[in-house]
């Protein structure tokens, strides 16, 4: 209720920097491991601990991640740029400064499409993506009196993706962030395990009144790590801030910290200026020239991406917003799906196993889908052989796909006729059966013919069961109703 009464009056202007942690094997500047989970302070060395008479030395892998990041956003290349030094002082920062990029960002512009309600769409436009290093990480929970520090993340490659103020309520956050983190995960340039911190976001956001274009004081909300907590965030943020100005109180220009138990946003510092940190070129890294053919090389090898799939899914597939969506959600998945369907032409059918049975199984077993047993050739198989009549769908269902995840080795078919499930009944043979059934129910037929309908399944299950589950129960429908009537 406080947030609608906030939101009646007042119009809040949000921007997100999203730091994605690559994906490489070695830092940004040295040859230290880029690894989580290792003990604390085993992934260091001289250089990332910035002991003097040492010199950096830069990981080419890095260029190529940011110009693929930077391609699938549609931004613009800078072709020639340098780095440069952002001086400031922090205990898990032990050069006591970050190499990053200022004036000369390797990617500028650029857009990523949201979905909202009512199959709604934005573009949220990127002012920068550029390249730098991480910090280490201060602990504070694990010691009652001191701040520990860990600095194997210090030196670890990062991109930082900034948005223009143009996200305008938190659920527009929330889909940014998480088209973000899925474009990062098909492109494989960083996992988005935000829970281990190889994404973290900061929020700036400010209110103005509804009518106004003049923007608020901002604050900065540092190192979320859910894309819920940015919802949340946010929205305790613009009650704050609206409650603020209802008492004609200013809004300090601060950073804050979000906790997540009680939801609840509290003041850290005084915001930073840009002039705080004495940017300047960095000295030891030579300037970096980016090639045409390194750009045609990196598009040639894209993968598909998220909303080319969608497109694809739907327009040419006829799948439903809420299918594609669904089976875009994560690479693997899609990935799995199209290779069903090099195999079968049957677009839902295919989508109805992945999204039920085969799911399912996941699920129960915990699974990811790149250690499903069954391949995508027999999934495809198993299909055709529904449409064609070979077996039915329940049976398909119930017992072969079961045998199946049993034996995924082995072809469906081989294992449908191996257990005699192959429908091998003409019509004339089914209709024979459906008679003996109907002589053995004397009086259970008389009831269906005087109308009792729900005698229909009690003879399709004696004749499912009669066949070994061979028989089309539509099949089986059909016959029973010719011979009642």
């Amino acid at each position: 209720m406080e947030l609608e009464n906030a939101l009646s009056k007042y119009e809040p202007v949000i921007g997100i920097e999203i730091h994605a942690q690559l994906k490489t094997n070695s830092k940004a500047y040295c040859g230290d491991k880029n690894e989580f989970g290792a003990s604390p302070n085993t992934l260091t060395s001289p250089i990332s601990l910035g002991h003097p008479g040492t010199l950096p030395k830069f990981n080419k892998e890095i260029i190529n991640h940011a110009v693929k990041l930077g391609l699938a956003l549609d931004c613009d290349i800078t072709r020639e740029m340098h780095f440069d030094r952002k001086n400031y002082f922090y205990a898990d920062l032990p050069k006591g400064y970050q190499i990053t990029q200022d004036k000369k960002p390797i990617c500028k512009n650029g857009k990523i499409l949201i979905r909202l309600e009512n199959n709604k769409t934005k573009d949220i436009e990127l002012t920068r993506i550029h390249m730098e290093e991480d910090s280490g990480k201060s602990i504070h929970d694990l010691d009652p009196f001191n701040t520990l520090i860990d600095l194997n993340r210090a030196g670890v490659p990062l991109l930082e993706i900034v948005t223009e103020p143009v996200i305008k309520t938190s659920h527009e956050a929330y889909q940014y962030v998480s088209e973000i983190r899925k474009l990062l995960r098909y492109l494989d340039i960083c996992d988005g395990n935000m829970e281990e911190g190889s994404m973290r976001c900061d929020v700036n956001i400010s209110i103005m009144p509804i009518g106004k274009d003049q923007f608020g004081d901002r604050v900065e909300i540092k190192n979320l790590n859910s894309i819920r907590n940015v919802q949340r965030s946010i929205d305790y943020e613009i009650v704050r801030q609206a409650k603020l100005l209802d008492e004609n109180k200013k809004v300090n220009v601060e950073t804050r910290t979000f906790d997540a138990p009680s939801g609840k946003t509290s003041a850290m510092r005084k915001k930073e200026a840009a002039h705080d940190y004495r940017y300047f070129p960095e000295p030891d890294l030579n300037p970096i020239k980016i090639e045409e053919k390194l750009l045609m090389d990196i598009q040639s090898s894209m993968p598909n991406l998220p909303n080319d799939l969608f497109e694809k899914f739907t327009k040419i597939y006829g799948l439903s917003n809420y299918d594609a969506l669904v089976i875009i959600e994560q690479k693997e998945i899609a990935f799995y799906y199209e290779s069903i369907l090099e195999f079968t032409k049957n677009y839902k059918g295919a989508t109805n196993w992945l999204m039920g049975s085969i799911k399912s199984y996941l699920n129960l077993k915990a699974i990811e889908i790149t250690n499903f047993p069954i391949n995508a050739e027999s999934i495809g198989m198993l299909i055709n052989m529904i449409d064609d009549g070979i077996i039915t769908h329940s049976l398909a269902n119930q017992k072969l796909f079961p045998e199946m995840l049993k034996f995924p080795q082995e072809n469906p078919n081989s294992i449908a006729e191996k257990n005699q499930w192959i429908n091998q009944q003409n019509e004339n043979n089914l209709e024979v059966l459906v008679r003996e059934i109907l002589d053995k129910n004397p009086k259970e037929e008389e009831r269906l013919k005087n109308g009792e309908k729900k005698l229909t399944g009690f003879f399709i299950g004696k004749i499912m069961k009669a066949s070994n589950g061979t028989a089309d129960p539509k099949k089986i429908n059909q016959l029973l109703n010719q011979l009642i009537n």
